[in-house]
This record gives structure tokens, C-alpha cells and sequence, in this order.
């Protein structure tokens, strides 16, 4: 017998529709298969679809299952919000005062999310990460990656270094020059895993390659601090319009080369301004004694539709 699932569609990362990232969840997958849910989030062909199941741990608010195009991921920023953005808005979420907790079970363990209602009943929404940054610095010349990006090696002339760092999900950050670099960057796929290969990134684990981030700190509107883009073809996203587990990254970067030892580092993003679907993102990075110790990404979300999916017998 067919099942029938509902289902919201989403914008994460903007307070305007047809802005930020898009996203579908369904909130009550029970009965929906490993199989299906990476059909669904084929057919669908956004960057991801999150499926929302009862929580396992007595901490959890829900556990999540997150799907792109080409595979399950272990963590990302983008689904977390939306999620619990369907989860307040359609009343499953606690009803304590702002701001309220919830935490959703992910393949990467527990993650934290803050819901702040501000003016209008607008709501904020600002995940923890479960896991503490991993560094890998790369050792190369950062020139060695213009011609993967097809940009000329002054393009990559940047104050902060390259690397590839993880809050649960890893990226190549790959600092450029200016926004024009930025604007005219375009992920070589061959020459990448070209690269890849020769070990110039110190390992050649998929999992820590195929995520390549470049970014700048020349910005096109203030309040941002940074502008980004994100290229991942081996999910089957050729290019995101805002990755919070990608921001999440970025923040302990960050907060590592800045030379405050102590306390709390704010910065805000922009994403997506090439795709137009312009996103922001806001990030924070606590530090002891020179040490990242947490990182946090918020952002706002709009639902922009709700619809059926219905799953043959």
C-alpha cells in the first residue's frame, strides 16, 4: 500500500524567500527506508533533504537523517536550522521560554540548537557543533591550487592560510584574493583530482578532499565579514548557496589565527551571491588560552511551501 509523507520546503540562511539555501523536511519519516530517503533526496536535487525521526537517546529531540543528491551526510548546518525551524513553527519543538534547546541526534553525535524568537515572532536559530575543530594544515604553496579553480596564481595572494579543517564534516578553505577571484573562481573537477592524487593536500581520503571552500574577506555589503562559495561535485552539488557546516569550519579557522587568546570571536558570511540566492551566515568561535573550545553558526529561515510525497508499494 502507497505512503504518504509530508513534507516543508524551505530557504536557510536568508529571511526572504527565493534567497539562502534550499531545504525539505519531513518531520515524520518512520516507516521511510535508507534507500528511499536517498531517492527522495535525488528527485528533489537541492543540496539537502532532512528526515526527522524519534529521538533514541533521552537527551534528543529528534533524530536526523540527512541526504544530498549523491550520498548520506554525517553533519550539515543548512539542514540543522531548517529542521528546527519546522520543528518551532509547526509546534514539535519545547515550549519554554525563548531562548529554547533542542537537540537533534545526527550521524556525528548530539547537536545543540538555540532558538531565539526576536521581533515579530521571527526566529533565529544557532547550532553548536558536536565535534571539537580538526586541523590539517596544508603544506604547498597555495599558488599550486589557482589553476583547479581557473584562477591565475596572484589570485591567491591572501593574509590567512590554507587548510582543511572539520567540525564534523570536512573542507579545503582556500583563501583568495579578492571578490573578483572569488566571482570568477570554477572548480576543475579533473585537475582537482589531479591534485588530489599527487598528495599536495596530504592525504587523498575523499572524505577530507572533496569539499573545496574558497573565500575572502573582500565583501560586497557590510555587515559581512567574509564572502564564500562552496564547491562539492562529489555529492551531486556542483555548487552550494550556503553551507553551515562549512561556516562552522571556517570559524575555527578563523579564531586559530586570530591572536586574541581568550574569549568570544563573532563574524558574518555571504554566500550565494553568484547563484543569486544571497545568504548569511553568523558565526561564532570560542577561545581559552589560544585554544578553539566550541563553534557556533546561526541564521534565520523562511518556509516558502509544504507538500505530500507519496511513496509507491
Amino acid at each position: 500500500m502507497a505512503q504518504t509523507y509530508h513534507y516543508y520546503w524551505l530557504d536557510v540562511f536568508t529571511q526572504q524567500v527565493f534567497g539562502g539555501n534550499q531545504l525539505a523536511v519531513f518531520p515524520d519519516a518512520q516507516g521511510i527506508s535508507d534507500t528511499q530517503m536517498q531517492q527522495i533526496a535525488r528527485e528533489f536535487n537541492i543540496s539537502e533533504t532532512v528526515f526527522l525521526f524519534p529521538p533514541e537517546t533521552p537527551s534528543g529531540t529528534r533524530k536526523a537523517r540527512i541526504f544530498t543528491p549523491g550520498r548520506e551526510l554525517p553533519f550539515a548546518g543548512h539542514p540543522t536550522i531548517g529542521a528546527v525551524h519546522v520543528l518551532a513553527t509547526i509546534g514539535r519543538g519545547p515550549h519554554t521560554s525563548p531562548p529554547r534547546q533542542v537537540v537533534l541526534e545526527e550521524l556525528v553525535g548530539p547537536v545543540p540548537v538555540s532558538i531565539e524568537e526576536q521581533g515579530g515572532g521571527t526566529l533565529f536559530i544557532k547550532l553548536s557543533t558536536a565535534r571539537a575543530p580538526e586541523f590539517r594544515p596544508i603544506a604547498v604553496d597555495p599558488k599550486t591550487f589557482a589553476p583547479t579553480l581557473g584562477l591565475e596564481p596572484a589570485d591567491m595572494e591572501a593574509p590567512l592560510p590554507a587548510a582543511i579543517v572539520s567540525c564534523g564534516t570536512p573542507f579545503v578553505i582556500l583563501p583568495v584574493k579578492n571578490a573578483d577571484a572569488l566571482r570568477r573562481a570554477r572548480l576543475n573537477i579533473d585537475a582537482w583530482h589531479k591534485l588530489v592524487a599527487s598528495g599536495a593536500l596530504g592525504t587523498t581520503d575523499p572524505l577530507w578532499t572533496e569539499h573545496v571552500y574558497p573565500i575572502t574577506n573582500d565583501v560586497s555589503v557590510r555587515p559581512a565579514d567574509l564572502r564564500v562559495r562552496m564547491f562539492a561535485p562529489g555529492l551531486g552539488v556542483t555548487e552550494d548557496p550556503a553551507t553551515g557546516s562549512a561556516a562552522a569550519a571556517l570559524a575555527a579557522h578563523l579564531a586559530k589565527h586570530v591572536t586574541r587568546p581568550d574569549g568570544t570571536l563573532k563574524w558574518t558570511i555571504e554566500q550565494g551571491i553568484e547563484l543569486g540566492r544571497k545568504s548569511l551566515l553568523y558565526l561564532e568561535a570560542d577561545k581559552n588560552d589560544g585554544d578553539v573550545m566550541a563553534v557556533r553558526v546561526g541564521g534565520y529561515a523562511v518556509t516558502v511551501s509544504e507538500g505530500q510525497f507519496t511513496l509507491p508499494s
